[in-house]
């Protein structure tokens, strides 16, 4: 059994996280129930500022909210210092209602519309990463509109490819995101954008994948953007002052998954990048990241209550969880891999392997395939590990079911961040027409 962060067993044979029971926990809240460890993420977030702050580079490192964007996040990704990376209307209006400084915050996406990049210029954020041609006139235009000069990062795709232990220099273009290097598009865009008079130009932006086990991918990346930048300050004298090396970092979801340290992430990006421009002749830019997986991924448990069970004799065993991919859909979108434990009988031995189902009417609502446990009865709690990034944010309302409380442990106390949603919450936002109501009065 892999333990995270503060998560132990207690006298009781329990599971424990944040010197919180969870068996105390689902009594007090219900399940599923989504649980942070705040130590854990707090942690990560210090772990991220002090390696970059030992580099003795510039930096900012910017939680990336997609991974989980509630308010409590927010407020946590700020009293640690951090930067906020948004990419919709949805999570800007989280990180200002939790009073997140506007000057840290990012915003990215691939189609930003006028009314979320009037909403972020309204709010003065501190930088757009402009994804595409279309988006950079549109954020001139109504930046001049409204008489201001924004800060902006143009995401370019820099011909590397990372996930896990793999890593690939590519000429592949085919990318939603991004100007790409490789056929010229970034240079015309470095060009088009310094041309632009409400436009300043910082940087570059990239991102080369997920759940990266390895520093090559990264210091592929660099030797990329610095060749780039080299050739942008020789050909067009425009000099870069930011590089935001994206995120991607790796976390351990179940055994054999073999993340790195973050000082290890950190040391190679930093090393790579003084070396590169340092060679060149270039002033040493400022370096952005943005963990998101790697800050909150591990800190996140999931808890469930174990209802109905089926033996399928030489076939499998399934168990059922009152929950499922309407919170967690990441097994049925992407075959995603978890551990977990009965949390109320951690110390029993081991005696069945079963299948997680839950409770949707899809077959394909599978959480593990072939997990080892005791026996479980109706009425045990299942804490499934590692759900902190992706699952709350990814949660939906599918068969109607209402998404789970978000509850913050840390020092024996457990906070709500989200409240469970209520049946009137499933159809607060229902309509019945009128002509619909005034047919059925006819009747």
């Amino acid at each position: 059994m892999y333990l995270h962060g503060t998560s132990k067993i207690n006298a009781q044979g329990h599971l424990e996280i944040g010197g919180c029971d969870t068996a105390d926990l689902a009594a007090q809240f219900g399940t599923p129930l989504y649980i942070v460890d705040e130590a854990l993420v707090r942690q990560r977030a210090r772990e991220y500022v002090e390696s970059f702050r030992a580099s003795g580079l510039k930096f900012q490192v910017a939680y990336a909210s997609k991974a989980f964007s509630v308010m409590a996040m927010c407020t946590i990704a700020e009293q640690e210092g951090l930067s906020l990376d948004v990419v919709s209307d949805g999570e800007l209006y989280t990180a200002i209602k939790a009073g997140f400084p506007a000057a840290r915050i990012h915003f990215h996406g691939n189609n930003k519309t006028p009314d979320e990049i009037n909403m972020a210029l309204d709010a003065n954020i501190g930088c757009f990463v402009v994804d595409n041609f279309n988006e950079l006139y549109l954020l001139n235009a109504l930046a001049g509109d409204k008489g201001k000069k924004v800060n902006v990062l143009l995401r370019i795709t820099p011909g590397v490819e990372a996930h896990t232990h793999e890593y690939i220099t590519t000429g592949q273009t085919d990318s939603k995101f991004g100007f790409d290097l490789g056929n010229g598009t970034a240079y015309k865009a470095i060009q088009e954008a310094d041309a632009q008079p409400n436009l300043e130009l910082l940087g570059v932006h990239s991102h080369i994948g997920s759940q990266i086990f390895e520093v090559e991918g990264f210091t592929m990346a660099v030797d990329k953007v610095a060749g780039f930048a080299v050739r942008v300050r020789d050909e067009l004298s425009i000099s870069f002052r930011v590089i935001n090396l994206g995120g991607g970092f790796g976390i351990r979801y179940v055994e054999g998954d073999t993340p790195l340290p973050v000082s290890q992430y950190v040391k190679a990006i930093t090393d790579s990048i003084k070396s590169n421009f340092s060679a060149a002749g270039y002033p040493l830019p400022e370096i952005w990241v943005e963990p998101g997986r790697s800050m909150v991924g591990d800190a996140g448990t999931t808890l469930y209550t174990v209802g109905t069970s089926k033996d399928i004799p030489g076939v499998r065993k399934y168990i059922a969880v009152d929950g499922g991919m309407t919170d967690n859909p990441r097994p049925a979108l992407y075959e995603s891999r978890y551990e977990a434990v009965l949390a109320n009988r951690a110390n029993d031995p081991l005696e069945e392997t079963v299948t997680v189902a839950g409770k949707c009417c899809e077959s394909g609502d599978k959480l593990i395939i072939d997990l080892e446990l005791p026996k479980a009865n109706s009425g045990d709690l299942l804490a499934v590990f590692c759900t902190g990034a992706y699952n709350y944010a990814m949660a939906s309302n599918y068969n109607r079911i209402r998404r789970p409380a978000v509850v913050f442990v840390k020092d024996g106390a457990a906070d709500v961040a989200v409240k469970r949603e209520s049946l009137d919450d499933i159809i607060g936002n229902d309509v019945i027409p009128a002509r619909m109501q005034q047919t059925s009065a006819a009747k």
